[in-house]
């Protein structure tokens, strides 16, 4: 485990534990690396219970991942294959719905988001990993992606347009933060 302390301008000791398990810590300028010392000494209980969580908390991730296999070219094709199968005709029904048209729409194994709309090039992209989730949860990222070709941000605007084009979007958000133990937004 290591503790990296970082001096900024803040009013107070804080610390957090970062994915690696690793401890950092921000504390005021000026103030004596012995108190910053003493802080993290009598926080060791909360260090051990956080530091567990964020590890139990990875594995799950690698778990929930780990269920589609992308390893060779073959486990890449198939996805490739169920991936098109699947999201083509969600994006053809909705984009004529909504009459926007993407220029394209592809797909990348990323674990950081389940979709990414360059609004600049009117692309989509929709992460392999959806083939995880129930299909009225990948229909919710087709959606959501698709309304940022109408608006960019997460606006007032784009809930209106998300409430007309996909109702359900708040329980499928919700199932799959379920599902995945609060994985990445759409």
């Amino acid at each position: 485990m290591n503790i990296e302390i970082t001096y900024r301008r803040t009013n107070r000791l804080s610390m957090r534990i970062v994915k690696n398990g690793d401890v950092h810590v921000s504390a005021p300028i000026g103030i004596p690396r012995k108190e910053v010392m003493e802080f993290i000494k009598a926080h060791t209980d909360w260090i051990n219970e956080a530091r567990q969580k964020t590890c139990d908390r990875q594995k799950q991730r690698a778990e929930f991942y780990n269920q589609l296999p992308l390893a060779t070219p073959s486990q890449a094709d198939e996805a490739l294959r169920r991936l098109k199968a699947l999201v083509d005709p969600m994006v053809e029904r909705y984009s004529k719905e909504m009459g926007v048209k993407p220029s394209i729409v592809y797909f990348k194994p990323t674990i950081s988001r389940w979709g990414q709309c360059n609004v600049h090039d009117r692309s989509i992209c929709i992460s392999a990993y959806v083939l995880l989730l129930p299909e009225w949860c990948v229909e919710h990222v087709v959606v959501h992606e698709l309304c940022h070709l109408l608006e960019p941000g997460h606006t007032a605007r784009f809930h209106a347009l998300m409430d007309k084009y996909f109702p359900r979007w708040r329980e499928a958000r919700k199932e799959t933060h379920r599902l995945c133990r609060n994985m990445p937004e759409p």
